[in-house]
């Protein structure tokens, strides 16, 4: 063989072992150290929201009910505090399939070519305070499509307005996913459903009654205040059909669901 053509072998044997790296290649899924006081960021029972699909998943920093036929979260929950408010520069690791879900989550491939980012719902910058709480919120459980300027304009701006009030005020609990309804666009050989709108609830625990804030963004950028998307918790659980604070007394989800109340927060 002449070396003409040993070089073209060993380009189509290069290219044709880049594909199958790309289109067969899994990693394993990310393994928990038990790193000694890494804590696990399971929200309280009081705050956990009613899943409508039974498919409820807890992983060490967040926790998420998956739903099958949209291929994606229809909520994911997490505790976020000033101590995971950290800037440590952590690598970008694959996006895997969740091994949790009894059914796996979507294949991160569904989303090439699509036009859409695969939208984090838990920030993997609210969980940069370890490498494995950040490696976690890779599972393509916890991502949905969004639109690209979507993901890096407003929704990125509230992320960062989340992280400004747990630094003012403390440890919030943060509730959010993509509005799941039928007849929605869906990329990939999985289906996997766009979502139109997404949403996000803030509780603020305090001595007395809770502060809460929900906000529901079309999946589009926009210029608007982050006031402008605020919605009683009422129309989100209308919306979506998710029973958000379940495991509260019916008084306080009357006085906290009813309405929308910006007072103590602030934008």
């Amino acid at each position: 063989m002449n070396r003409k053509s040993l070089y073209t072998v060993l380009i189509i044997c290069c290219i044709v072992g880049f594909w199958l790296f790309e289109n067969f290649y899994t990693p394993a899924p990310y393994s928990n150290p038990k790193i000694i006081g890494e804590e696990n960021m399971a929200i309280p029972e009081a705050y956990l929201p009613g899943s409508t699909t039974g498919e409820v998943v807890m992983h060490n920093h967040f926790m998420l009910s998956y739903s099958e036929p949209h291929e994606q979260a229809e909520w994911v929950a997490y505790t976020l505090k000033k101590s995971h408010l950290t800037y440590e520069d952590r690598r970008r690791p694959y996006f895997l399939e969740d091994p949790k879900v009894r059914t796996k989550s979507a294949d991160w491939r569904n989303y090439r070519g699509s036009g859409y980012d695969r939208g984090h719902l838990c920030p993997a910058g609210d969980r940069r305070f370890s490498e494995y709480a950040y490696n976690e919120t890779f599972y393509t459980s916890n991502i949905s499509p969004q639109d690209r300027d979507f993901n890096a304009g407003i929704w990125n701006r509230l992320e960062q307005k989340v992280r400004q009030w747990c630094k003012q005020y403390g440890d919030l609990v943060v509730i959010t996913g993509g509005v799941l309804e039928e007849g929605l666009e869906e990329i990939g050989d999985e289906d996997v459903d766009v979502p139109k709108a997404f949403y996000k609830i803030i509780v603020r625990h305090e001595e007395t009654t809770p502060k809460v804030l929900a906000f529901l963004m079309p999946a589009q950028e926009s210029e608007k205040p982050l006031e402008d998307f605020l919605v009683p918790i009422d129309v989100l659980e209308e919306q979506t059909g998710i029973d958000f604070f379940e495991n509260q007394p019916e008084d306080w989800q009357s006085k906290l669901e009813r309405g929308v109340s910006k007072t103590g927060w602030k934008f």
